[in-house]
């Protein structure tokens, strides 16, 4: 198996970034799993951290280490755990029949109804009242592929579990690709340098972050940590949950814009125009219907970087499908395989949205090298990350015969920093000359001015 060093040069290759050391402290196992969820935590995390030192260099700085401990990594893969604000009630982001169900073909189901349309449709396609006990009783009268199938037809969120077989099988599995990443030119234009040298990588780089729940808010939260200006957009009536804003909006500004309106829409242009990276995970095709596809974007700022999460990629059958990460490790057999590895049969999730985390970090890795492409090559960029690509990537770095033999990590006291109110891991990757941080704690949503 690779090392997290070697795991994180790979990624630095797909990137087309050029080898640079990571020093990664620490031994696996760290959290409980028989996957590798420990590198890639210190892998990812620190691919974006030596993406940031390469573009502070790049302007002008000097060169730095990058140094990563994966007991900090396997933090910050979980860091909406650790969020807390004492000034309001502990909120529960799962709602009550969200989770794992048997069906009536001896296989299970996974719901996410954590956002209220999405429960709502659940309850309807089903003929029950708002209910756990309603919603197994109505399942075991489904299979599990059946109600998948009918779910996804409704835009609703459910995976029917698989084993790594079944998935590989499955007619949307050909369609991943074989890398985590992408970055692919989308329009051609004179080079775009860097602003001169400055105290933070990215200081001088306007980010718009169209994104909610956890992957793509990582990828701002991780731009911002090294200094961008990330404004975060969202709409009126867009559900959200405010202890993972708590988390993930560290150092963002933030705005509402109303993009059912033409208003909302010109207002968005105005600032895609002077943007340095468009960032977005919302629904395949949800962004270009309202006029913002990367080539409209490309368009509008022809030096323009877009940096776009899915959750099972952009074409094949399941191109459109709704997803989040725990359904994405159901659907791709993780779960199966990780109930294997422990002497179980129900699936089993893996001990924190990795793959949301990963593919946030990853999404971050993308955006930097694609600023670098753009300050020596000009052009456009398209930076495309997926949930289930991320899956398979996860799945290949190899087992672990021993992962739970891991205790639940206890005291993170050493890891936590607090401001006011509110409590957060700090960022893992310990850049020597310029130390990531954030400027200032999550602020409310719609907050501010939709400016650069």
């Amino acid at each position: 198996m690779q090392t997290p060093q070697a795991i994180a040069a790979t990624l630095l290759a797909h990137a087309g970034l050029a080898p640079a050391p990571l020093d990664v402290t620490g031994t696996e196992p760290i959290l409980p799993s028989s996957f590798r969820v420990d590198a890639a935590a210190a892998a990812t995390i620190g691919a974006a951290g030596l993406a940031a030192a390469a573009i502070h260099q790049a302007r002008g700085g000097a060169p730095q280490s990058v140094t990563i401990a994966l007991r900090h990594a396997a933090a910050e893969f979980r860091s909406e755990h650790h969020a807390t604000d004492t000034s309001v009630p502990p909120a529960e982001i799962w709602d009550p029949i969200a989770g794992l169900y048997p069906t009536g073909d001896a296989r299970h189901v996974r719901l996410h109804t954590n956002f209220p349309h999405h429960r709502d449709g659940i309850l309807r396609l089903l003929g029950v009242e708002n209910t756990r006990a309603a919603v197994a009783k109505a399942l075991l009268n489904w299979q599990a592929e059946q109600f998948e199938t009918a779910a996804t037809a409704q835009g609703m969120c459910v995976a029917a579990a698989r084993s790594f077989e079944t998935w590989d099988q499955h007619p949307h599995a050909a369609h991943l690709p074989d890398v985590p990443l992408s970055i692919a030119r989308i329009a051609a234009s004179p080079r775009t340098p860097l602003p001169p040298a400055a105290a933070r990588p990215l200081a001088g780089i306007r980010v718009l972050e169209l994104a909610r729940v956890i992957a793509g808010p990582v990828a701002g939260r991780t731009l911002a940590a090294h200094g961008a200006d990330v404004l975060h957009i969202t709409g009126p009536g867009i559900p959200n949950f405010p202890r993972l804003i708590t988390d993930t909006g560290r150092g963002k500004r933030t705005a509402e814009l109303d993009l059912n309106a033409a208003p909302g829409r010109t207002a968005l242009a105005t600032l895609a125009a002077g943007a340095d990276v468009f960032l977005q995970s919302y629904r395949t095709g949800a962004l270009a219907a309202r006029g913002f596809a990367p080539e409209d974007l490309a368009r509008l700022n022809p030096n323009i970087v877009v940096a776009t999460l899915s959750a099972y990629g952009e074409t094949g059958p399941w191109g459109c499908k709704r997803g989040f990460d725990s359904l994405v490790q159901t659907a791709t057999g993780l779960n199966h395989a990780e109930a294997a590895a422990a002497g179980g049969t129900t699936p089993r999730p893996l001990p924190c949205q990795a793959l949301d985390h990963a593919s946030g970090y990853l999404l971050a890795l993308g955006a930097q090298a694609a600023l670098l492409r753009r300050h020596h090559e000009g052009g456009s960029w398209k930076v495309t990350v997926s949930l289930a690509a991320t899956a398979r990537w996860l799945r290949g770095l190899g087992r672990l015969p021993d992962g739970f033999a891991a205790a639940e990590p206890a005291d993170l006291a050493d890891l936590l920093e607090t401001t006011g109110s509110i409590t957060t891991v700090r960022h893992a990757a310990l850049l020597s000359a310029t130390p990531a941080f954030w400027s200032h704690p999550a602020l409310p949503l719609g907050h501010g001015l939709a400016i650069f």
